[in-house]
C-alpha cells in the first residue's frame, strides 16, 4: 500500500499550529494542531470531544458554513481536521480564530449532547476544552497564508 499523505509529514519538524494538510480537486485539508505532535502532552477524549461539537456547529453555522465538507478529530489527539471547499485559506484561518475563541469564550449547554444526538454523550469536558484551545488562539493569532506551508516551521 502506498504512504498515506499525512504520514510523509515529518511530525518531529512542526508544532503547534494551521497546516494545509492536501488539496484534492476543490477540497481543502487544514491540519490544525493544537499540542506539538509527539511533545507528550495529548488533549484528553472528553475535551477533544467537547471541542469537536462546539468546532463543527460552529462552522457550519458561520458565514462559511456551506464550504465545510468535515470538521473532526485526529485519533493521536493532537488537533483536528478541517475540510472546505471554496473558501480562501485567509477566509480558513479566520474561521478557525472565530470557532476556536467561540470555544474558549463558550458557556451554557454543549450542542448535541443528549443520549439521542450523541453517540457518547457522557462524555465532555467543556472547562477543559475551553483551555485547550486557547495554545492554538495564541499560535494563529497573526498567522499569515505562507505559514499555512508545513516548510514554513521546519527551520524555527
Amino acid at each position: 500500500m502506498e504512504k498515506i499523505a499525512s504520514f510523509q509529514v515529518d511530525h518531529t519538524k512542526f508544532s503547534t499550529g494551521m497546516y494545509i494538510s492536501r488539496i484534492d480537486d476543490d477540497i481543502v485539508t487544514y491540519d490544525i494542531r493544537m499540542v506539538k505532535p509527539n511533545g507528550g502532552v495529548y488533549i484528553s477524549s472528553p475535551s477533544l470531544h467537547t471541542i469537536e461539537h462546539l468546532f463543527a456547529t460552529y462552522a457550519r453555522n458561520s458565514e462559511f458554513g456551506r464550504n465545510i465538507v468535515y470538521v473532526g478529530p485526529m485519533g493521536c489527539r493532537t488537533g483536528f481536521y478541517l475540510l472546505t471547499r471554496g473558501i480562501s485559506h485567509e477566509d480558513a484561518i479566520k474561521l478557525v480564530r472565530e470557532a476556536y475563541t467561540f470555544i474558549a469564550d463558550f458557556t451554557g449547554e454543549i450542542p448535541g449532547c443528549s443520549a439521542v444526538e450523541c453517540g457518547n454523550y457522557l462524555e465532555h469536558d467543556l472547562e477543559s476544552a475551553r483551555r485547550d484551545v486557547l495554545p492554538l488562539l495564541d499560535a494563529i493569532k497573526d498567522y499569515t497564508v505562507d505559514m499555512l506551508d508545513y516548510s514554513y516551521h521546519f527551520g524555527k
